[in-house]
């Protein structure tokens, strides 16, 4: 009698490939830094130097957006931060693996727009962690999407190779596609997070025939960097809109958000050269 099929040894071989494959490329060129290239004794590993640079978020945090406390005192109701507490945003959790500054910055600028497209695997496995509990709970994978113009001018989108990373890392599946941007927006570096928000309304939909990928499914959104959440909170609605039982949002870093929306988010807050975060 035939056996039934099964899709389970696919994820078992692929795995069994890739280890293969990382053994012989740490062979061919020795473990690095991924942040200095100093020696470290498995690729994707921060030295004992810049470990401890990289600005990891922890508990305290607001339970929904990931907005790290300066103490637990700060807490607010619920555990909540201000912002959540007044405007409640579409997603239901967002997490991040550091704080964007003068450590994790020069790192994720050099994947974004540099081609170090050999950065994924590792800032994957920080976001991993960091979201290990919403990975548990994702149904699908989605990225952010990048405008047209600037796919083609990079040639990849640096939140689909973090989404297909996380997808490898969790076993999930990956829909690269299912997000699509109706127009092109304006550069977001200079505005405040007021006007982002209002530039990113109605600026992404969920692809007409993967509508049913997502029906009743958790959603987890996957993006480099979490400025003010005006790009997460302008995905999660169109997901929402189409259908998704939940959205949450993961990113490799995060800036806080600065104290008056209506400044423009220019150095302190979120650097000019962010050009396509939110």
């Amino acid at each position: 009698m035939a056996m039934p099929h099964s899709a389970e040894p696919r994820p078992r071989l692929l795995r069994l490939a890739h280890g293969v494959l990382r053994r012989a490329a740490d062979a061919l060129l020795p473990p690095a830094c991924f942040a200095c290239q100093a020696p470290v004794e498995t690729q994707g590993l921060l030295c004992a130097a810049c470990f401890p640079r990289f600005r990891f978020i922890g508990a305290p945090h607001c339970h929904c957006c990931g907005l790290p406390f300066a103490n637990a005192a700060a807490v607010g109701e619920g555990g909540l931060c201000e912002a959540c507490l007044d405007a409640p945003p579409a997603f239901d959790r967002a997490r991040a693996a550091w704080l964007y500054d003068e450590a994790s910055k020069p790192v994720l600028l050099a994947f974004k727009y540099g081609d170090r497209t050999d950065l994924a695997p590792a800032l994957a496995r920080a976001m991993a962690t960091a979201g290990a509990g919403l990975l548990v709970e994702a149904d699908v994978i989605v990225p952010v999407p990048l405008a047209h113009a600037r796919l083609v001018s990079r040639r990849y989108n640096q939140a689909g190779l973090l989404a297909a990373g996380l997808g490898r890392i969790a076993d999930r599946p990956v829909a690269q596609t299912l997000l699509r941007r109706t127009r092109n927006t304006a550069p977001l570096a200079e505005l405040s997070a007021r006007r982002r928000a209002a530039v990113l309304a109605g600026a992404f939909a969920v692809t007409p025939r993967l509508v049913p990928r997502i029906a009743g499914r958790r959603v987890l959104l996957v993006d480099d960097v979490l400025t003010s959440g005006a790009t997460a909170n302008a995905c999660a609605s169109a997901l929402l809109a189409a259908g998704a039982g939940g959205v949450d949002v993961l990113a490799a870093a995060r800036t806080p958000p600065r104290a008056d929306e209506d400044a423009p988010l220019d150095g302190t807050g979120a650097p000019r050269d962010l050009l396509a975060h939110g």
